[in-house]
């Protein structure tokens, strides 16, 4: 739970950089937030979220 909350943040941080950077159009957002609500009613979730655990675990794993 924790790391879907945090890419969540992520992801929320980085469209508002985009958008006040112009970069980002509020219609480019809402079709992407409506992308990933489709998506997570999908049998691709599990596997999306699989992939994002296993991404988060080679992450927290690394030491500098």
């Amino acid at each position: 739970m924790a790391i879907s909350i945090s890419a969540t943040v992520l992801l929320l941080i980085l469209a508002v950089i985009f958008l006040r950077n112009g970069g980002l159009k509020i219609s480019h957002a809402l079709v992407c937030a409506l992308l990933g609500f489709t998506l997570a009613g999908t049998s691709v979730a599990p596997t999306i979220h699989s992939g994002l655990t296993a991404t988060a675990d080679i992450v927290s794993s690394l030491r500098p």
